[in-house]
């Protein structure tokens, strides 16, 4: 069954139920800011792991106490279901890094 992207619609129900969340043009986007550079690092790797899981991968930035993403779907030029359980999945370590 082919990936189809969302209606914007769709985008924007989906939004409301991840608060930090917002749309940047054909993707979406979220940062957080972190206690340290290395809580930051490791969040890096345990949402690289999760991306493995779920083979399907974000622009992905570390920076100095900050983790920044960016997703869509390639290959359709837009946001897809994956790239909401990308984030949602996310979402859910996020706390556990200590993230805001």
């Amino acid at each position: 069954m082919p990936v189809e992207p969302l209606s914007q619609k769709e985008i924007e129900d989906r939004l409301a139920e991840l608060p930090g969340w917002s749309q940047d043009g054909d993707r979406i986007a979220r940062s957080y800011r972190l206690g340290s550079h290395f809580a930051a690092a490791a969040m890096v790797v345990h949402i690289a792991q999760v991306q493995e899981e779920l083979d399907h991968h974000s622009d992905l930035t570390l920076g100095y106490h900050t983790v920044s993403l960016t997703v869509n779907t390639h290959t359709v030029g837009g946001v897809t279901a994956l790239d909401f359980e990308l984030a949602r999945r996310v979402e859910e370590l996020a706390s556990g890094h200590g993230a805001h």
